[in-house]
């Protein structure tokens, strides 16, 4: 396409890229390029299972509140957060934003009663109790250098950027989505939950990368066959969310500490003593700044009649 029709923007190569690669397998776990939060330990979907019942509840309960999640991966996380919530009195309608139909197909075998959409816009007209962890990060970005966007060409064979220098990055693809679902939240209430890596604050710099068989790898290499993210602008994606209020941003690892992640490990290794260790071993991937505790953050969105969720109190 590029010899045909000349060079295209990083946006439109990071779109075709990840359209192909998630498009054509299940990319989790140890046979795949990655491994997400939920897939570490069940005590990440609990804490937020617990967090969602939590808001619901201060809420006053209300009816017809529906369980979303964008990108929802194996399912392992839902099965998680709804496990929780029953035990607060709610089994909400499960929705999922995916278009994987690799990844459909593994959700379908865990949660067979979801519905399943192909947008934020398809959602139904319900008060949420939306997940997002680990969407934003493939949502495409733009790359600047001064006022030239960023362009990925063809040279002797082989794939390369057109141009040097200093990168600003933007995602207009990311804040269309995050003004898509404040606008659901401001007309039918609930909250959502964004959970990413990246930055609390605008900066610039280059965040694009690949990840292939648990590895970094060239972005420009084997297009369409590796994981490309870039960091989330928290900010950015807390500007384009109108009508509805937002929280500080949290590193992870705290916010999970906060909502009682401790107290559950304790549970957890005296029901199991055989797995002690390796519970001790979740909790620390999940909340240590050296692991994940840092570099993943959590935003929460909320219709400005429901209350603000757990974790974010200053």
């Amino acid at each position: 396409m590029i010899r045909a029709e000349g060079p295209i923007t990083v946006e439109r190569y990071m779109t075709l890229c990840n359209d192909h690669y998630y498009a054509s397998r299940d990319p989790l776990g140890a046979a795949g390029d990655f491994t997400t939060a939920p897939e570490i330990s069940q005590m990440f979907g609990e804490m937020i299972g617990a967090a969602l019942a939590d808001c619901w509840l201060r809420a006053g309960a209300p009816a017809g509140a529906v369980y979303v999640e964008l990108g929802p991966g194996r399912g392992t996380l839902a099965g998680d957060a709804l496990r929780v919530l029953a035990k607060a009195g709610l089994r909400p309608p499960v929705h999922f934003v995916e278009t994987s139909p690799v990844l459909r197909g593994e959700q379908h075998a865990r949660m067979p009663d979801a519905r399943w959409h192909q947008s934020v816009d398809d959602l139904p007209q319900a008060p949420l109790l939306l997940i997002a962890n680990e969407f934003f990060d493939a949502l495409p970005v733009r790359q600047w250098i001064g006022d030239d966007e960023q362009r990925v060409a063809v040279e002797n064979g082989a794939l390369r950027f057109t141009l040097d220098g200093p990168i600003r990055e933007d995602s207009p693809t990311r804040e269309a989505a995050a003004k898509a679902i404040a606008a659901h939240l401001a007309r039918h209430g609930g909250i959502a939950l964004l959970i990413d890596y990246g930055h609390a604050r605008s900066s610039d710099g280059d965040t694009l990368q690949a990840v292939r068989g648990h590895a970094f790898a060239d972005v420009l290499a084997n297009p369409g066959e590796q994981d490309l993210t870039a960091h989330v602008d928290f900010e950015a994606l807390a500007k384009a969310a109108d009508g509805v209020a937002a929280t500080p941003v949290v590193a992870q690892g705290e916010w999970l500490e906060r909502l009682g992640i401790a107290a559950r490990t304790l549970a957890l290794k005296a029901n199991h003593p055989e797995r002690e260790d390796e519970i001790a071993a979740e909790r620390r991937r999940l909340c240590d700044p050296r692991e994940m505790g840092e570099l993943f953050k959590v935003m929460a969105f909320h219709s400005r009649a429901w209350p603000q969720p757990a974790g974010f109190a200053i």
